[in-house]
């Protein structure tokens, strides 16, 4: 374990079992620290993982003991962390969005450049079979030349299962900050980047009520919109329409399709790692479903970081500070078209990362992603 990549975990929320789940005994990586605003909090986590220490957030950032840090703050603590972790000439990895707005996002960036360290930046969901079946069918001209696209994600609300959902209703959150990066950085590796969007979005309700935990019942305050839809315009020319929403209750539309010349292909959840994907050729009587045929089988939250850690050096992480850029450039330039009502060019691109071989569980979970 001498030559793992230390880890040092920033927040200490929901998602950061499913972080440390694969990441402590991998390997790859040691996680070294944890910290979070809440001392007990950390100092719980840290009693149930030996050789782990509790510290401070800054303690964290500082140590020498840390390589990476993995920032699994709330978004709009999200740049503040990184920065912090780039000053200290550390690598961080976070969770979704890059940062609260596209003025910090780019500072993260050029403050890593500076100090030449790496910026990763999940989803990484869409390195599992689902997404990267999907993109080999559409690289393999399995529907022909793609013509245009959907994506539709449509929930009533993370506060109906969340304890303290209040950050998914203040700036960094809404149901296209929230969710729109899974979708968003799908659409990447199956279309490649987006040029320009239009888009329009609105709130109906001025509060939501807490549905469980201790706080069930109490009432927040609904500062962003909570309903977005747009059309993004890709650099090949194919178009896709999106809709993000936490106004509905159920929608029976894939998550994703991609219509070509020769065939259909619905792609499964971008927030799941695996997922059935179908296709329906020109002429077909039915819709078959494809085999596995490329990504992280039985993916994990946290193979991203895996990915990072070994892409260090041989190639570029697939999870990438560039990526996620972009994807938040998208996500600001629909909200930004909302409000202005026209239509926005981007600033950015991004390059779909390289693709992900059919790679065995055992593999990745045991030597480390490759």
């Amino acid at each position: 374990m001498g030559d793992a990549h230390r880890i040092g975990v920033v927040g200490l929320g929901v998602i950061s079992r499913a972080y440390l789940d694969t990441l402590v005994g991998h390997p790859a990586v040691r996680v070294t620290a944890v910290a979070d605003l809440d001392a007990s909090r950390s100092a719980a986590v840290a009693a149930e993982l030996p050789g782990v220490r509790a510290l401070t957030v800054e303690e964290l950032l500082s140590s020498p003991d840390v390589d990476t840090v993995l920032n699994l703050t709330v978004p709009a603590a999200h740049a503040e962390i990184a920065l912090g972790a780039v000053r200290h000439g550390k690598n961080v990895y976070g969770e979704k969005p890059l940062a609260a707005d596209l003025a910090e996002a780019h500072a993260v960036l050029e403050a890593a450049a500076k100090a030449g360290v790496g910026v990763g930046c999940a989803p990484d969901t869409v390195l599992g079979t689902g997404i990267q079946t999907a993109r080999a069918a559409v690289e393999a001209g399995s529907i022909g030349r793609p013509q245009f696209a959907s994506a539709v994600m449509v929930t009533p609300g993370h506060e109906r299962w969340h304890p303290h959902p209040d950050f998914y209703y203040t700036a960094g959150g809404g149901p296209l900050l929230d969710m729109g990066p899974y979708y968003l950085a799908s659409l990447v590796h199956l279309l490649g980047p987006v040029r320009a969007v239009i888009g329009a979005g609105g709130r109906l309700r001025g509060e939501r009520v807490i549905g469980s935990g201790a706080r069930a019942g109490e009432r927040i305050p609904v500062e962003v919109d909570t309903h977005v839809s747009g059309v993004l315009e890709h650099v090949g020319g194919t178009l896709t329409t999106l809709t993000t929403s936490f106004d509905g209750v159920a929608t029976t539309a894939a998550p994703i399709e991609v219509h070509g010349d020769a065939g259909t292909l619905a792609v499964p959840d971008p927030n799941r790692f695996d997922g059935e994907v179908r296709l329906f050729e020109l002429g077909a009587a039915r819709w078959r479903t494809l085999p596995p045929s490329a990504g992280y089988v039985d993916g994990a939250r946290g193979v991203g970081l895996l990915d990072f850690v070994a892409g260090d050096g041989q190639r570029a992480p697939r999870a990438n500070g560039g990526l996620a850029l972009h994807v938040l450039e998208t996500m600001s330039a629909l909200l930004r078209s909302s409000a202005e009502g026209r239509r926005i060019e981007l600033t950015t691109s991004a390059r779909p990362p390289v693709p992900v071989p059919l790679t065995a569980a055992q593999d990745w979970r045991g030597s480390g992603a490759g």
